[in-house]
């Protein structure tokens, strides 16, 4: 009987632990924290043997094979002494994989990945598909090819993810963007991560297809020293060689990928905002390549209701807006939030929480025309206090929540923006960015009562 090793016990290791067991194998899961509850019942309700708190290495190291969560670097000692004796170590992702027969459609990048592999399962199952999203949303991939079989599945995957994943194939991978993130687990090498993420496009096929961003220089760089044999298809604003979407003389999104072409006028797109147009593209393109009616594609783009802690818009009180973008966890990413604000000092933006190593030059432009104050919100701010004194009229440092609204109440009047869109992970005040999110609607809502 196989020996399966599970290293993490949150949503990843525990379905891959079912899986396993459903398989016929010999599961242990072991966990260096404490297991949600919701998980360690689970897995007793399975009879699937686990351990918690701490890592016992005499049962470890006899597995014959090894499946870490994402978040468990490749240097962590115990992970290296499995590598070192010659134990294989996979991802969650490349083990499901092995059992299903499903079409991938695999969404990755720096930004942008749950919002688009939440829309593209929206108008698949809107055309009549059975497609479910997995990787970083809802549901772990092996949980549901163990319990929950599903025709397609939307993958997003991380960098982390993509490091552990070797015989898996995407159908259709989705590449939207690459700008520097986690660069503290990459050695801060860029090229690290861009290879990281560029596993994608492993074991594609010339069945299979391959969307990018056509204007993103770091990817366009990349292919000039990578062969793929998968079909190639672009997005962008512009009409180029391969390119299936892009925005025509009239202001439309055109998506021309696979049968008659649809336009889709901007202006009646559920998401606004340049990024969330890229978005739009990409999802338009994969629906199309899995044959969803136009008229399907056209409708879902146009209801689609987004994703929370995205731009996610809390409350109005006193005529000041409140939106919630905690999931910008890069500057990058808040490069698009801070495009999508209006012109003008309009905006009250909170930065701020743990570091990973942020070139804030990007937005410098943006803060300097759009933004009248900065709250800084962490344990640490002095990076942010120091770059960015001297281009906003007022920069403000606070280390709680309570403290960062009360500040950006203070600073903001009727007209504005208050931007929740901290270019940094959470989890130097916060358990994790949906953590930060929530407790910050809780505070605005707490202001019109």
């Amino acid at each position: 009987m196989k020996r399966l090793v599970i290293l993490g016990g949150g949503e990843s290791g525990v379905g891959a632990a079912i899986l396993g067991k459903d398989k016929g194998m010999d599961v242990f899961l072991s966990d260096s924290g404490t297991l949600a509850r919701h998980y360690a019942d689970i897995l007793r309700a399975e009879n699937i043997p686990f351990e918690q708190g701490g890592h016992t290495e005499a049962l470890i190291l006899n597995a014959d094979e090894v499946i870490k969560s994402p978040g468990i670097p490749p240097t962590a000692p115990l992970v290296e002494k499995l590598v070192a004796n010659g134990i294989p170590v996979i991802s969650e992702i490349e083990f499901a994989g092995r059992y299903t027969d499903a079409k991938m459609v695999c969404i990755t990048g720096s930004n942008g990945k749950t919002t688009t592999t939440t829309l593209i399962t929206h108008v698949l199952t809107s055309g009549g598909v059975d497609a479910s999203p997995a990787g970083n949303v809802g549901r772990s991939l092996a949980w549901q090819v163990a319990r929950e079989p599903h025709d397609v599945y939307v993958v997003e995957l991380s960098s982390f993810q993509l490091e552990n994943m070797y015989d898996f194939k995407a159908n259709i991978a989705v590449l939207l963007n690459i700008t520097p993130d986690h660069l503290d687990r990459y050695d801060f090498e860029m090229q690290n991560y861009v290879n990281a993420k560029f596993r994608i496009i492993r074991n594609m096929t010339p069945d299979d297809v391959f969307i990018y961003w056509q204007d993103d220089e770091v990817i366009t760089r990349q292919l000039e020293q990578l062969h793929t044999e998968a079909t190639r298809m672009t997005f962008g604003l512009a009409c180029e060689e391969n390119t299936a979407a892009y925005v025509n003389a009239e202001n439309d999104m055109v998506i021309n990928a696979r049968h008659e072409p649809l336009a889709v006028p901007r202006a009646d797109l559920a998401l606004n905002g340049l990024h969330n147009l890229y978005n739009s593209m990409a999802a338009g393109i994969s629906a199309q390549l899995l044959d969803i009616r136009n008229e399907d594609i056209r409708h879902a783009l146009c209801d689609f209701e987004g994703v929370p802690h995205r731009l996610e818009y809390v409350a109005t009180v006193d005529g000041v807006r409140w939106v919630n973008d905690s999931k910008a966890t890069n500057v990058n990413s808040t490069w698009y939030a801070l495009e999508s604000m209006p012109a003008g000092r309009t905006t009250v933006l909170i930065l701020g929480g743990k570091d990973k190593g942020n070139d804030y030059s990007e937005i410098l432009p943006l803060v300097e025309r759009k933004v009248k104050a900065i709250v800084a919100m962490g344990l640490h701010n002095e990076k942010i206090i120091d770059f960015f004194t001297g281009h906003v009229p007022e920069i403000v440092s606070t280390d709680s929540l309570d403290a960062a609204v009360a500040e950006c109440r203070r600073l903001s009047a009727e007209g504005d923006t208050v931007l929740l869109s901290p270019c940094c992970a959470s989890f130097d005040l916060f358990t994790s960015y949906v953590n930060r999110g929530d407790l910050f609607k809780d505070a605005v809502k707490s202001l019109s009562r």
